[in-house]
């Protein structure tokens, strides 16, 4: 009866491996496409516990009997890797949401000016997001304009998305699970759903391939953010994760690094910056460099001319509708078309529309060729 006990011990500890190695930044493991199997092994989780501890349990005696420390050796094993896998190594338990969300208007804020916030304006109020906070937490939950908001970052796919945290209306709570093709997923507390932080997708379990709604929100410098928006509030730090807050000092200049984490500073690499364009189901995505050398750039996307221009911070960027086939130059911060207009777009004469937004994400390169298979590379 033995061999139950050690059958029984070597099952359960190739499961919590496997449970957590498939959703989790291990050699290999992003690469493959076992978002299901994760998800199957998840749900049934407790069944192939239990299982293999009735096996443990069955064969226990035989096995202590026959060789004693063999016996406790491997069941010392089965605990430690239980406790590690689910503990020490879960996402949920290696990264936390703020304690306390703390907003601070201009006046009293301490976030660095030229650090890079995610910021979203609704109905005229307007809040930013230090990029080295959120990209520690993951998740950041708010209400603005007496909306619940969700404010997402991941820093090993160097995406900002904000959504609507709502399903069928109604508020929803979710917790970071882990991760797919290296961008971090999120698990609704209803019904056990898997959501992608990039596009907001269930990719996985109940409500696979239903969408949060995403908010308009944009990535730049808190210096911009709050010339444009001066009565903005920003989120401060919360003392309780000032380490690991410092362990992200440098990721906003591409600084880091970590081979999670790090910059390729050469176009067209894994982690080189892109910038990304969508309109519906149409994308484009521009390199990083070539935008940092040109400053704006005019294309066409969907059939629509569009412009992707960066500050002369050359850490703030916007994407924009022109109003017709003109091709935009730049002047310090000044968009010069067949008018004015400053870099986010708003015109400097009073008779002259201001020219749309379009959704534009920084990414790395790999990311955003990832999720968006289809797109078309501007040409250097």
């Amino acid at each position: 009866m033995k061999k139950w006990f050690y059958i029984g011990a070597v099952g359960l500890i190739l499961f919590e491996v496997l449970k957590v190695y498939f959703i989790m930044p291990m050699p290999g493991s992003q690469e493959m496409e076992s978002i299901d199997l994760a998800y199957f092994l998840h749900t049934w989780r407790w069944t192939f516990r239990v299982g293999f501890v009735i096996m443990i349990v069955i064969g226990a005696y035989k096995a202590y009997t026959s060789k004693r420390w063999l016996m406790l050796t491997v069941f010392v094993a089965c605990l430690a890797v239980g406790l590690m896998f689910n503990f020490k190594m879960a996402a949920d338990k290696m990264f936390y949401q703020p304690g306390q969300l703390t907003l601070a208007d201009s006046t009293s804020n301490t976030i660095p000016l030229n650090k890079l916030v995610l910021g979203i304006q609704i109905n005229n109020e307007a809040r930013a997001y230090p990029i080295q906070l959120i990209a520690y937490h993951h998740q950041v939950i708010d209400t603005l304009a007496g909306k619940p908001i969700m404010v997402t970052y991941c820093s090993v796919c160097r995406s900002g998305r904000i959504f609507e945290p709502t399903l069928n209306g109604t508020p929803e709570t979710f917790r970071l699970v882990g991760m797919d093709h290296f961008n971090a997923m999120f698990e609704d507390e209803s019904t056990g759903s898997w959501w992608r932080q990039v596009s907001g997708e269930a990719i996985t379990g109940p409500l696979k391939g239903t969408n949060l709604p995403e908010l308009m929100s944009e990535q730049s410098t808190l210096e911009q953010w709050l010339e444009r928006h001066p009565n903005s509030l920003v989120m401060q730090r919360d003392s309780t994760f000032n380490e690991e807050y410092d362990d992200l000092d440098d990721y906003d200049f591409g600084i880091e690094r970590g081979n999670l984490t790090r910059t390729d500073t050469l176009s067209w690499k894994e982690k080189s910056w892109v910038v990304g364009v969508e309109i519906g189901n149409d994308s484009k995505v521009v390199d990083w460099n070539q935008l940092k050398q040109e400053r704006v750039i005019n294309l066409e996307l969907g059939g629509k001319p569009i412009l992707v221009a960066l500050a002369k911070d050359t850490l703030s960027f916007y994407a924009l509708e022109r109003p017709d086939a003109t091709i935009f130059g730049i002047q310090n911060d000044t968009l010069m078309g067949k008018h004015k207009y400053t870099i986010w777009g708003e015109p400097l004469e009073d008779s002259i529309p201001p020219l749309k937004k379009i959704n534009a994400y920084q990414e790395f390169w790999h990311s955003w060729r990832t999720f968006h298979p289809n797109t078309e590379q501007n040409p250097f």
